[in-house]
């Protein structure tokens, strides 16, 4: 009774959307326009609302992209792929274990976690961490599942931090338990924090997440600010009929607070039910923010940036997109991920790993592990295979890659 009682607290959009499943409506118009006159750039970072006079102001070409890292990026040959990509980000995902069961990271019936022996212990973590950061890494990002709940979280943060070269160390959490653990963390080395929430309506939270807890949320936002963290970034999945009604909600965020709202493109994973109905391209995202904040400018990113970012005149915080499915940024990619069962994977989309637990434990030095890790970067391809392809290419979950 309780969850039929919730039910008529949820606005009719909503309730369609509460199964995942398929949604019987045309694909929105904008939708259909805009992968019209984006199916050709499919080479680059190409900037900017379908109809704007600036759609190509921010374009970068592949090989200015290579220049303008090779200047600032010395990294070994390790790190280097065969289009002249330079990997100076490791992201590392510290368990598979999460306190929430999100509907678009996490399959309906759960999913098989990987048993605890077979998951990189903390001195594993370190030891590889340190051969990347000795080779050129200098930002690294924790990822989960969510990486509050590993026990040791503080100690990795400690170690982690103190390897030489390493200029960043941040994560990225669900923020459920973050406020009480976050003064440590911070203590501990953790530089830089990007927090994930979908909605700001309590009820739609419990309903997307499967779990209680918005209030921790909001809660943890508030103590990472107070704490000096500048800016807190906020990640938000746009899903359409969910919450592409809130999306200046969240900008209005980003007024009096140094908050960074960083609008995500619903992307496909296994389990997640993926439809192109459901997802909202940047362009409608973008679109919906000009119309209540015309003042919205265009910052000049790095050209290994992941998000487009933006400013508001008279806000204090900001505004990003990261458009993964209709604007890939391939071309400058400069992420590898370890994940928690020390499976290495050169993109996010690509379903090809390769294991450095399993030739560590058996006794591999240093080099040899250089050499697999070497080899696994040179194969990567130039870009992910497209958001329908990808739909129907076997990957994990992405609470096995980490977020």
């Amino acid at each position: 009774m309780r969850k039929l009682r919730m039910w008529r607290f949820l606005p009719r959009a909503f309730r369609g959307f509460a199964t995942f499943s398929e949604i019987s409506k045309p694909v929105n118009p904008a939708t259909r326009s805009y992968f019209s006159v984006h199916k050709n750039y499919c080479r680059g970072l190409i900037c900017g609302y379908p109809d704007s006079s600036t759609l190509c102001s921010y374009a970068t070409s592949c090989s200015t992209m290579l220049e303008e890292t090779a200047k600032v990026d010395a990294v070994s040959d390790m790190l280097v792929d065969s289009f002249g990509r330079r990997h100076t980000y490791l992201r590392i995902s510290l368990t598979e274990r999460c306190n929430l069961r999100c509907q678009y990271c996490m399959p309906a019936d759960g999913v098989e976690l990987t048993p605890g022996p077979q998951l990189l212990s903390q001195n594993e973590i370190v030891r590889l961490a340190n051969l990347f950061v000795s080779s050129g890494v200098c930002k690294i990002r924790l990822t989960g599942g969510e990486p509050t709940l590993r026990k040791d979280i503080e100690e990795i943060c400690l170690q982690l931090s103190e390897l030489q070269g390493l200029k960043s160390l941040a994560m990225t959490t669900n923020g459920i338990t973050l406020a009480r653990k976050l003064p440590r963390l911070k203590e501990c080395g953790l530089t830089s924090l990007n927090i994930s929430l979908d909605t700001l309506v309590p009820a739609k939270f419990e309903f997307m997440t499967r779990r209680k807890g918005h209030e921790r949320v909001m809660q943890s936002i508030d103590a990472a600010i107070d704490l000096g963290y500048d800016p807190v970034k906020v990640n938000c999945v746009i899903m359409r009929g969910f919450n592409d009604d809130e999306i200046c909600d969240f900008v209005d965020m980003t007024r009096e607070r140094p908050i960074n709202v960083r609008f995500i493109e619903f992307m496909p994973f296994d389990g997640n039910v993926w439809n192109v109905k459901k997802l909202v391209p940047y362009a409608e995202i973008r679109h919906q923010v000009l119309k209540k904040f015309p003042s919205l400018n265009r910052l000049k990113d790095h050209a290994t940036e992941t998000a487009k970012n933006f400013k508001i005149d008279g806000h204090r915080g900001s505004v990003s997109f990261i458009t993964s499915m209709t604007e890939h940024f391939c071309s400058g990619c400069n992420r590898l991920r370890l994940l928690a069962d020390g499976n290495f994977k050169v993109c996010l989309f690509g379903p090809s790993e390769v294991s450095l637990r399993d030739p560590l434990r058996s006794g591999a030095d240093d080099n040899e592990l250089m050499e697999i890790i070497g080899k696994a970067v040179k194969r990567k391809k130039a870009a992910h295979a497209g958001m329908f392809e990808i739909s129907n290419t076997a990957n994990r979950p992405m609470i096995h890659i980490g977020g």
